[in-house]
């Protein structure tokens, strides 16, 4: 911190937190990212807004976030990771209605069980719910044969769209337009069932550490609500297959795929995500996370180790900081009872509110990059009011 900065107190964080996400509340019940450069409902968005209503006391508003996030989903459990509406103009891009026709993060099993233990349950059918998407990725979704990792079949999939892991499939080097143009390229290659649920990607097939990591997180997480004794089975098998990823040379987990020798060897943030599942490892990594000579910075880890060639810290997915990414780490701090979670909370706190709860910042300055705001960071205040808490 710089000795002019004054953190907020929690009531005036939350006071702010509310106020951005009731600008971006929409009709129809859910809040989106941004009302101009994201007007939409995305999944994960989504599940990290009903976690911070649930802080604010206002559950039924997280239970109505996590219903819509639903909306569209497939017989096979398939969830969408867009929900356009009536805007029908991304149709033929997505070749179906009212939808994209890829999945992102399957965050609504944490999302169900922070409401859970907010409002002490949480609905039925929205578990169940969860329950088919969890297992739509769990068992439909086509493995990486060498590492037994579950695949994603687009870089969006992923949640962090240019991230330097997905090189592989850009050329020699890193190149915004081209990348685009690869991205579009990518869509059309998904194999899918008779319903459009996607399935693989011959011509991608990545296996990332840090989806995996989600995917068996919120599975253990749902399976707590749930008792579900075959899904926490599953979950545990899946985080012992990415612990046998890790590299020790370069202290992060690799993905699995055809990067797997070079791009997704990358130090990224996203693929320390697997702390959340690998407690063995957790308080090496975190240490790392706090780092400033590695990752840590004032206002947040940076996306990416700082001594990698392709480290940006003011480029999207290359190096910046993302208020989702760290909430996840102080998550994974909490769960280990690790005191690098105060840190993680007072980088997130000082970078969202100096950058105005951007989508992003700079994880040094806090100067925003991105939609500014963005209500995904606000869970700045689910971390300061428990930061409080803990003294």
């Amino acid at each position: 911190m710089s000795p002019g900065d004054t953190l907020p107190a929690p009531g005036q964080l939350d006071r702010q937190a509310r106020a951005v996400l009731e600008r971006h509340w929409h009709v129809d019940g859910f809040c989106v990212p941004h009302a101009s450069v994201y007007p939409h409902q995305w999944l994960w968005d989504s599940c990290f807004h009903a976690i911070v209503w649930c802080h604010l006391g206002e559950h039924q508003r997280a239970v109505t976030e996590l219903r819509n996030v639903f909306r569209h989903q497939h017989d096979s459990g398939f969830v969408p990771h867009v929900q356009y509406g009536e805007d029908d103009r991304l149709a033929d891009f997505w070749g179906c209605r009212a939808t994209s026709s890829i999945t992102q993060p399957p965050m609504y099993g944490h999302a169900l069980a922070v409401l859970a233990r907010a409002a002490g349950g949480a609905p039925g059918d929205l578990v169940e719910r969860a329950a088919a998407a969890i297992g739509f990725l769990l068992d439909h979704r086509a493995r990486d044969e060498a590492s037994g990792l579950v695949t994603i079949v687009h870089p969006w999939e992923s949640g962090a769209d240019d991230s330097p892991r997905w090189d592989h499939w850009c050329g020699e080097r890193f190149d915004r337009s081209r990348w685009y143009e690869v991205k579009g390229a990518l869509l059309t290659t998904i194999v899918r069932d008779r319903h459009g649920a996607p399935l693989a990607n011959p011509a991608f097939g990545a296996a990332p550490a840090g989806f995996n990591a989600l995917v068996a997180f919120n599975a253990l997480e749902l399976a707590e609500l749930t008792g579900d004794g075959r899904m926490r089975a599953t979950a545990l098998e899946l985080a012992e297959v990415l612990a046998r990823r890790w590299s020790g040379e370069l202290a992060t987990w690799i993905d699995g795929g055809p990067a797997e020798a070079g791009s997704g060897r990358i130090r990224t943030l996203d693929a320390l995500l697997p702390l959340l599942v690998d407690p063995d490892r957790g308080q090496q990594v975190l240490d790392l996370m706090i780092d400033p000579a590695r990752y840590g910075g004032p206002c947040g880890p940076a996306g990416m180790h700082r001594d990698e060639t392709v480290f940006e810290p003011h480029t999207y997915w290359r190096g910046s900081s993302w208020p989702q990414l760290t909430y996840l780490s102080w998550v994974g701090a909490a769960r280990l009872g690790s005191p690098a979670r105060a840190a993680l909370a007072q980088m997130l706190v000082l970078g969202a509110t100096r950058s105005g709860f951007a989508e992003h910042w700079h994880p040094d300055t806090g100067a925003p990059l991105g939609a500014v705001p963005q209500s995904w960071s606000t869970l700045a205040a689910v971390v300061a009011a428990d930061a409080e808490r803990s003294g």
